[in-house]
C-alpha cells in the first residue's frame, strides 16, 4: 500500500517565509559558485511527490531530486529512521566497528543476490570504487601486466564530475579545460555489441561499464537483448561487466534494478541516489568475493561510507521500496504515462515519448520551442522536471505516485505542449 503520508499536511503548511524567491536566487548568485543552471523556483518544503517554493506555490516535483527521491519528500518511515539514529549514533568511521553496518550488509546483499558490498556515500564515488575495484582485479586475477588495465565505457554516458568519471565522458561540458585525463578509459557506441565485441577483445581490459539505461544522455533505452549480450561478451572475454545502476535501480525502471529486464546478473552492481531515502548520502558497491575480495584493509575508504545513520537510513529505503510494492506501482504508472501521453500530446512539438517505469523523457521539435523553454512554461502550470540536452525533457516522478496524480500530471503536460502550437 502505498503511504499516504498522514499527519504531513499540517508539517507542509508550516514554515516562515524569510525571502522572496528572488531574494532566495540573489543570495545563490552572489555566494555560490556558478556550476549549475537552475529552474527558477525557490523551494522550502515538501511532501510526497509535492514541493512548495517561498511563496507558498504548490508544483508536482518530476525531477525527485535526479531520482534520489524514488520515496518522495519527507517519506514519514525513512525521516523517523533518520531522526532516531541521528539521536542515538549517527558517525563512527570504520576504524570501529557499528552495531547496524553489518546488518545493513546482510540485507543489501541478500536482497540482490552477492557476497558483498562496499559502503560509499555518493554515486560519483561508487563508480570510481567499482574501477578500482575492477583494475585491482585486473591485476591480481586477470593477470593484466602493472599499468595497463583498460576500462571500457560508452560514449554518451554519465556518472558524475569527478576527474575520474570527465575523463571516460564524451560531452565536452563535462572535460573541457580539465585535463589531462585518467589513462585507460575509453569508449565505444551504446547499444553496439558488435563495437563491444572488438573492444574486449584486448587482453588488457578488465571491465565494461554501463548505464542499463543512458539517463543524462535523454533516457535511452538499448535493445532487447543488449544486456543479455553484454553478459554473454564479458564472460567470453574474461572481462567485469560494471552495471550502473544508481539512477535505473530501487525501482526507478519498474524493476529492482533494470538489470532484471534481462534477466542477467552483473559482477559489480553500483547503487547510490535512492539507496540514502533522498534524506542521506549513501551508495554502494557489490560484488561476489572473487571480486570483493582483492580489497585489502588500507587500500581503499571513506570517512562516512557505511557510518550507522547512512547504513540505518538505507535499511529503511529498502523496505519501503519492498514493502511499498515501488517497482509495482512505477512499471503500472510508467505505462500508463506514456500510453496517455501519446495518445493525447501534439506530436508536432512532442515528436517522441519514450521510457521504463517511471524513468521517462520526451523529446520537443526544436522548431517549436526548446526543452528550457517548455520546463519554464510547466513551472507556471504546476509541475517542474529539468531538460537534458536542448530538445529533451525528463519526468521522473516519485515512485509513491498515485493514478490520481499522474493523471493531473499529465493533463498539465498536454496542456503546456500545446501552448507552444500557438
Amino acid at each position: 500500500m502505498l503511504s499516504k503520508f498522514r499527519g504531513f499536511s499540517r508539517l507542509a503548511q508550516q514554515g516562515t517565509r524569510c525571502a522572496s524567491s528572488k531574494q532566495v536566487y540573489a543570495k545563490e548568485e552572489k555566494y555560490v559558485a556558478h556550476n549549475y543552471h537552475p529552474l527558477p523556483v525557490a523551494l522550502s518544503r515538501g511532501e510526497g511527490v509535492y514541493v512548495w517554493d517561498v511563496e507558498g506555490r504548490k508544483y508536482l516535483d518530476y525531477l525527485s531530486g535526479y531520482s534520489a527521491n524514488n520515496f518522495g519528500h519527507c517519506h514519514p518511515r525513512i525521516v523517523d529512521t533518520l531522526k532516531t539514529q541521528a539521536g542515538t549514533l549517527h558517525h563512527t568511521s570504520r576504524a570501529f566497528y557499528s552495531d547496524v553496518l553489518g546488518e545493513y550488509a546482510e540485507k543489501l546483499t541478500k536482497l540482490f543476490g552477492y557476497d558483498r558490498m562496499l559502503p560509499m556515500n555518493t554515486g560519483v564515488e561508487a563508480d570510481d570504487t567499482a574501477c578500482k575495484l575492477a583494475r585491482k582485479w585486473g591485476y591480481t586475477k586477470k593477470g593484466i601486466a602493472e599499468n595497463s588495465a583498460q576500462i571500457i565505457f560508452c560514449s554518451e554516458n554519465f556518472w558524475g564530475r569527478s576527474l575520474a568519471a570527465i575523463s571516460a565522458s564524451t560531452d565536452p561540458l563535462s572535460f573541457e579545460n580539465y585535463g589531462p585525463f585518467m589513462p585507460g578509459f575509453s569508449c565505444v557506441p551504446y547499444n553496439n555489441l558488435q563495437a563491444l565485441d572488438k573492444a574486449l577483445q584486448d587482453a588488457t581490459v578488465c571491465a565494461f561499464m554501463v548505464e542499463p539505461i543512458q539517463g543524462e544522455a535523454g533516457i535511452i533505452i538499448p535493445d532487447e537483448g543488449y544486456l543479455k549480450g553484454v553478459r554473454k561478451l564479458c564472460n567470453k572475454h574474461n572481462v567485469l561487466w560494471i552495471a550502473d545502476e544508481i539512477q535505473t535501480g530501487l525501482g526507478r525502471t519498474g524493476m529492482r534494478i533494470a538489470c532484471d529486464y534481462e534477466a542477467v546478473k552483473p559482477d559489480i552492481l553500483v547503487l547510490g541516489k535512492a539507496l540514502g531515502g533522498g534524506v542521506y548520502p549513501v551508495s554502494a558497491c557489490l560484488a561476489n568475493d572473487e571480486v570483493m575480495l582483492v580489497m585489502e584493509p588500507g587500500t581503499h575508504g571513506s570517512t562516512f561510507g557505511g557510518n550507522p545513520l547512512g547504513s540505518k537510513v538505507a535499511m529503511a529505503a529498502l523496505d519501503v521500496l519492498e514493502e511499498e510494492k515501488l517497482a509495482e506501482n512505477a512499471q503500472k504508472l510508467g505505462a500508463m504515462f506514456r500510453r496517455e501521453l501519446n495518445n493525447a500530446i501534439d506530436k508536432k512539438i512532442a515528436i517522441e515519448v519514450r521510457g521504463k517505469g517511471l524513468m521517462n523523457a520526451v523529446v520537443i521539435n526544436r522548431n517549436y520551442a526548446e526543452a528550457w523553454d517548455v520546463c519554464l512554461k510547466l513551472k507556471d502550470n504546476g509541475l517542474i522536471a529539468k531538460h537534458t540536452h536542448e530538445d529533451t525533457i525528463r519526468f521522473s516522478p516519485p515512485l509513491i505516485i498515485n493514478e490520481q496524480q499522474m493523471k493531473q500530471s499529465i493533463d498539465i503536460i498536454v496542456k503546456t505542449i500545446a501552448e507552444f502550437s500557438k
